[in-house]
């Protein structure tokens, strides 16, 4: 076996002890319930944390503890008994380790699910099964779809206040199911559970057993998220140059940062973009050791066998498999600031350790997502907002589309004022492409930019 073969088969290994997933749903369906199940049922909470959980549960009336507390932790929190803000969480089962991140169900934090489940491989969409899919269900769903998250659970909660009855988890599942599959949604597995009263989420119901299928944590412990690295072409943004220029290393210079994705392999024939010139990988340190090959999500030090002028936010990449390089960008955004996003507003934006700026075009359309119809040339964005907009950057960017790369295809629109982050991009189309595209509204007066 090859050493790159053999290294292969050892992050494919190692990469299955880690998932990150999201929690969403609409109000009062339970998800910080469900969180906290998880925790209290895998004996992932300490025993000072559960008794604070008791201590405020009592407070508040109830006998027995509210484990939705051990998520929603800010005072306004737990006061409406809703959640607000985006509670991560880190566990581990013998099986795998795992980072949540439980998201609000309010329409006007929308925003807050896409920064949730933007890193997550697998969502966890929670029904009450009493009220069926919501408009808000439809909503979470749509914002998965859009984000890529490749496994989408849906969890069919309090099923002990419909009698745990089969007809009903049948029909709710069968019409999530056919509405997630038409955004594009590849995997979707539907559980019926009460997470009150702790049935299918850590160990089986005993009062279901018409299901068959696994468990919530089951799922999460054996779902497939590891994909071969060699399966994606290699992005390297560089993110410091290291010169040491010491008696030990005078002519040391080093391209440090983490693999964005794929495998880079020393004697790789390699791109640097944006300025299109080419190298072959002469070395890869990693811990302080030369290795022959390293993968992604490896933070490591490259060095080629040409002295190229690279600096940070330049992009490493296999020459045979190198992105294309742009001013003109196209992507779907979720408007993420309290104040809007309009047709000629001038913004920087981050892509990877790069940071350039950028003029917005145009905003052909905006998404509902009720029914994924287009509202055409909607002139702003606001909080929450989806929909598509057009940039011209001063700089090209090597910059993939989101279907293909999550990270490589992701970027972020930035307040040149005050740094305050507006909205979240990414490139390409996105899954309501089908629709019928709105016509583009006339072109903002970008006059006095020389881009």
């Amino acid at each position: 076996m090859s050493t790159t073969t053999s290294a292969i088969d050892a992050v494919d290994a190692g990469a299955t002890s880690l998932l990150r997933f999201a929690t969403a749903g609409s109000v009062d369906d339970g998800k910080s319930t469900l969180v906290g199940r998880l925790l209290h049922d895998s004996k992932s909470v300490l025993a000072d944390q559960l008794e604070a959980v008791e201590h405020a549960s009592r407070s508040r009336g109830q006998e027995a503890p509210d484990l939705a507390l051990l998520t929603d932790g800010l005072r306004a929190e737990r006061e409406q008994g809703i959640t607000i803000d985006v509670a991560y969480r880190y566990f581990a089962t013998p099986r795998r380790r795992f980072i949540l991140a439980d998201t609000p169900g309010h329409v006007q934090y929308t925003r807050n699910m896409v920064t949730g489940a933007s890193t997550a491989e697998l969502a966890v969409v929670l029904v009450d099964a009493r009220n069926g899919v919501v408009e808000q269900t439809r909503r979470h769903a749509a914002v998965a779809a859009l984000l890529r998250v490749p496994h989408v659970v849906l969890a069919v909660n309090k099923m002990d206040l419909v009698d745990y009855a089969e007809p009903v988890f049948a029909a709710i599942a069968e019409e999530f199911t056919t509405y997630a599959a038409s955004l594009g949604v590849p995997e979707i597995t539907a559980i019926p559970i009460s997470a009150l009263a702790g049935d299918n989420v850590v160990t089986p119901s005993a009062t279901m057993d018409w299901y068959g299928g696994p468990t919530v944590l089951e799922h999460l412990e054996t779902v497939a998220v590891v994909a071969d690295p060699s399966d994606d072409p290699g992005r390297f943004p560089v993110q410091y140059v290291i010169r040491p220029q010491t008696a030990e290393h005078p002519d040391y210079r080093g391209y440090a940062g983490q693999i964005a994705s794929g495998v880079l392999r020393v004697g790789d024939a390699v791109t640097v973009l944006p300025s299109g010139r080419t190298s072959t990988i002469e070395a890869i340190d990693a811990l302080g050791q030369a290795v022959d090959v390293a993968w992604a999500p490896q933070s490591v030090t490259v060095r080629l066998s040409d002295d190229l002028d690279i600096s940070r936010g330049d992009l490493i990449a296999p020459t045979a498999s190198a992105p294309g390089v742009s001013q003109d960008i196209e992507a779907t955004v979720c408007h993420v600031a309290d104040r809007p996003l309009t047709v000629g507003q001038r913004v920087l934006l981050k892509h990877t350790t790069r940071t350039v700026k950028a003029i917005v075009k145009d905003i052909p359309s905006r998404l509902t997502l009720d029914d994924l119809s287009q509202h055409p040339a909607p002139g702003e964005l606001v909080a929450n907002d989806i929909g598509r907009i057009v940039l011209r950057t001063a700089e090209p960017l090597a910059l993939d589309a989101y279907a293909d790369s999550r990270r490589t295809g992701s970027f972020l629109l930035i307040d040149p004022a005050d740094g305050t982050t507006l909205t979240a991009g990414m490139a390409g189309t996105a899954f309501a492409e089908a629709a019928e595209e709105a016509p583009p509204a006339a072109a903002a007066d970008d006059e006095g930019w020389d881009f």
